[in-house]
């Protein structure tokens, strides 16, 4: 088990292993998301928008023009 100790300033040096099986580097950031009372996961948030690609499927294309055109109908309604 990886373990850090929280600093007097309230920081801690992340482990190398857990750093390591991140893929983190300097400049990284880290979400934390609670998943129950008293307990973290630990995530690497600094993934690149290309990263997400694939991520959300679906069937439907749309083409430039109908969502030039959903995007002028949204303006228009407000």
């Amino acid at each position: 088990m990886a373990t850090a100790t929280l600093t007097s300033k309230w920081q801690i040096t992340i482990p190398a292993v857990v750093r390591n099986s991140l893929h983190l580097g300097a400049g990284d950031r880290l979400e934390f998301i609670q998943t129950s009372e008293g307990r973290f996961e630990v995530i690497a948030a600094s993934k690149n928008v290309s990263d997400l690609k694939g991520m959300i499927q679906t069937t439907k294309k749309v083409s430039i023009e109908d969502m030039d055109a959903a995007i002028k109908q949204r303006v228009g309604s407000k």
